[in-house]
């Protein structure tokens, strides 16, 4: 299965893409797993709702031009349903199986997700209701697909 995580903004420090190195390496075993980055969009120091507004809906057309028409759209989204590791793999196996060409995840800016991107999305995924900055959630992301991954296969994985 082809994976791509496609998000908005650069892992800049140097932690975060070693993180991602190390979890892409992993992965690498598993699938063929594309990082897409797109910009954020410029926003003043203390954003008006309509200058959010623009600011997620740019951020969604750069998102939206990584998509095929086979895709099926999985969105990190604080509104979707919170997994367990397990019921996570058993979701990942049931999307796996739905005969998508490629599973695209959707990582938002501090703003999220446009609306647009939540409706195209066949899942929505939370990683709970505390809130986690996109760099964290890009990387718990890969951690959890690596560990669905391990599931599936019976292998071992840390409880």
């Amino acid at each position: 299965m082809q994976v791509v995580v496609a998000t908005v903004g650069k892992l800049k420090e140097k932690f975060w893409r070693e993180a991602q190195a190390e979890y892409v390496k992993r992965l690498s075993a598993y699938m063929r797993l594309d990082i897409v980055e797109v910009d954020h969009a410029p926003l003043p120091a203390k954003p008006s709702d309509a200058e959010i507004e623009v600011a997620v809906q740019a951020e969604a057309t750069r998102l939206a031009g990584v998509l095929r028409d086979r895709d099926g759209v999985i969105a990190l989204d604080r509104t979707g349903r919170a997994y367990s590791s397990e019921a996570w793999a058993a979701e990942y196996e049931r999307l796996m199986g739905e005969g998508f060409g490629r599973l695209v995840f959707f990582v938002g800016g501090s703003h999220g997700l446009a609306p647009e991107l939540l409706q195209r999305s066949v899942s929505k995924w939370s990683f709970g209701p505390a809130t986690f900055p996109h760099e964290l959630a890009r990387i718990m992301l890969l951690e959890q697909l690596y560990r669905g991954e391990r599931i599936l296969r019976g292998e071992p994985y840390h409880k």
